[in-house]
C-alpha cells in the first residue's frame, strides 16, 4: 500500500526530481534574513550553510529565493515521512480544529492516551509498558535518567564516549561528543562514567573483530568496576544502538547482547537512546531490534511525529513506579503532536519501514561503489537510511579529514543537495523514509559530481 503511495508521491513530484539553483547562495532575500538573524537570534545555534527555507514537500526544499534542494537530512532525521506528508498534515489540521492544548500532566485527552497505547504495543516490552511524554529527545533522556535513579536508588550512570544525548544539564552530562558542548557549563550532574564505544573502524583498543572478545564491554567490568565504582551503585547504562552524532557508528552484532548481559548481572538498567535511530530509520521500528536486545527503558523523539515537537520515554510498569508529581512536562504529549505521531506510525507500519530498508540498501550499495574510486571515502557504514561515510586523508593511515568532509557539505549544498556531518570526519545520509529509488540515484549522482569537483 505505502509502496504504491510512495510511487504516486514520486510521480507527483517529477518536476522536482532535479535541484534548481537560480541565484547565488545565499540569494538576496536569504541574505537579508540571515543578516536579521545575526542581530536577533541566539548565536549558539550551529548553521552549517546559508539556507533559509520557505517551504518543503517530500524530500524537496525551496528557499526564499526560489532555489530547490534535495534534502538528505530530513531536518536531522526528524521528518521521517517527508516534509508535509498529506496524511500528517491532515491529522494536524483536524486536531488543531478540536483541541490545541490542555496539558496532559493535569488533564486527560484522547490523542495522548491512544498514542501511549500504540507506543506500548510497538515497544513490545516484556510485561507491558508505560509512556512518559515530553517535548524533545533531551526531555526523554532526562526522564530516563531521573526514573533510573528513582527506581534503583543508585547514584551512578555509565555512558559512552562519542555519545550525544541532548543539551539539558542531565542529558549534557551523559553526552561526550564534543568538548565545546560542555565548555563553561560545569559543574554538570555528578556520578557519570564514560567508557569507549565499539568503533571497529577505529578500535579504541587497537584490536580487531572477532578476536577483540568484546573489549568495550569488558572494560566496564575491569577496570571500571574493579577500580573506580561498585556496580551495585550504578543505576543505568545509557547507550545509542547506533551512535548518531558520534559518527553513525554501527557496533558489532554481539556488543549490545553482551552489554545487556552485564547490566542484568548487576541489576543495572539498560537505557536505549533511540532518538535518532528509532522510528523505522534503520529498516526496523527500533534499531535495537537488529541486535535482539530488549532495553529496560527507551528514549524516543526526532522521527516520532514527522517534525512536530514530541519526545517519549517508555519503560515497564513495574519500573515506572514513581508517584504523582515526581516528574511532568506542561507541553509534553501535546494533542496535535500526538495526532501527528499516530499518523506517522501508521505510515511507518504500512510500508515506510520496508522502504527504508530497501532504499538504504540501494544507498549503501551506491556509496560503496563510489568508495572504490575515491580514496578519501575511508568507511561506509550504516543500517537502513542511517548511513555514514567517514572521510580520510588516505585509507592506509585512516587519518581523519574533517576539512574535506566540510568542503563536501558546502559544495553539495551549492549543487542542490542538503547533507550534514557528524563525528569528527563523517558525512551522514539520513533522508526521509519516503525516498524513492530515483531520489536516491539523484543524491548519489550529485555526491559523485561534488567529489570529482573537489578532488
Amino acid at each position: 500500500m505505502v509502496a504504491f503511495m510512495i510511487d504516486i508521491l514520486a510521480k507527483k513530484a517529477l518536476h522536482y526530481m532535479k535541484p534548481l539553483i537560480r541565484t547565488d547562495l545565499p540569494g538576496p532575500r536569504a541574505s537579508e534574513f540571515i543578516r536579521k538573524d545575526s542581530q536577533l537570534v541566539s548565536q549558539s545555534y550551529t548553521r552549517v550553510y546559508p539556507l533559509v527555507v520557505e517551504k518543503a514537500k517530500g524530500l524537496w526544499v525551496r528557499d526564499v529565493d526560489g532555489n530547490r534542494f534535495l534534502d538528505f537530512t530530513a531536518g536531522i532525521a526528524v521528518t521521517s515521512t517527508g516534509h508535509c506528508h498529506p496524511e500528517v498534515v491532515r491529522a494536524i489540521r483536524d486536531q488543531a480544529g478540536k483541541l490545541i492544548h490542555m496539558s496532559g500532566t493535569d488533564f486527560y485527552y484522547e490523542p495522548q492516551i491512544i498514542l501511549a497505547e500504540k507506543l506500548a504495543k510497538i515497544a513490545n516490552m516484556t510485561g507491558g509498558a508505560r509512556v512518559f511524554f515530553g517535548n524533545s529527545g533531551a526531555e526523554a533522556v532526562e526522564a530516563s535518567f531521573k526514573l533510573a535513579r528513582y527506581h534503583t536508588r543508585r547514584e551512578y550512570a555509565i555512558a559512552f564516549f562519542g555519545a550525544f544525548h541532548g543539551r539539558t544539564m542531565g542529558a549534557l552530562s551523559l553526552t561526550a561528543s564534543k568538548a565545546y558542548q560542555k565548555k563553561y557549563f560545569h559543574p554538570l550532574v555528578p556520578g557519570i562514567i564514560h567508557v569507549p564505544y565499539p568503533n571497529c573502524y577505529r578500535c579504541p583498543y587497537g584490536l580487531c573483530q572477532p578476536t577483540c572478545g568484546q573489549a568495550c564491554v569488558r572494560w566496564i567490568e575491569d577496570p571500571i568496576f574493579r577500580t573506580s565504582i561498585s556496580p551495585e551503585e550504578v543505576a543505568a547504562i545509557f547507550v545509542e544502538p547506533i551512535q548518531g552524532e558520534g559518527g553513525y557508528i554501527v557496533p558489532p552484532a554481539e556488543f549490545h547482547v553482551e552489554l545487556a548481559k552485564l547490566a542484568k548481572k548487576y541489576g543495572i538498567l539498560l537505557v536505549a537512546d533511540e532518538i535518532q535511530s528509532g522510528m523505522g530509520r534503520t529498516g526496523r521500528m527500533f534499531a535495537m531490534e537488529h541486535f535482539g536486545v530488549e532495553p529496560d527503558i527507551m528514549a524516543l523523539a526526532k522521527g516520532i511525529a514527522s517534525g512536530m515537537p514530541l519526545g517519549a520515554m517508555i519503560a515497564g510498569p513495574k519500573l515506572m513506579d514513581w508517584p504523582a508529581g515526581s516528574h511532568a512536562s506542561t507541553f509534553g504529549g501535546n494533542p496535535i503532536s500526538c495526532r501527528a505521531a499516530l499518523a506517522t506510525i501508521a505510515l511507518l507500519e504500512a510500508g515506510l519501514i520496508e522502504n527504508a530498508a530497501a532504499r538504504g540498501s540501494q544507498l549503501m550499495a551506491g556509496l560503496r561503489q563510489l568508495q572504490e574510486n575515491f580514496e578519501c571515502m575511508g568507511d561506509v557504514r550504516g543500517k537502513g537510511l542511517m548511513v555514514g561515510v567517514e572521510f580520510v586523508r588516505d585509507r592506509a593511515s585512516r587519518q581523519i579529514a574533517p576539512d574535506l568532509r566540510d568542503s563536501v557539505v558546502q559544495a553539495a549544498f551549492r549543487a542542490g543537495l542538503l547533507l550534514l556531518g557528524c563525528g569528527e570526519s563523517t558525512l551522514r545520509f539520513c533522508p526521509a523514509l519516503t525516498i524513492s529509488a530515483e531520489e536516491v540515484n539523484t543524491g548519489l549522482s550529485i555526491f559523485e559530481k561534488t567529489l570529482k569537483k573537489l578532488l
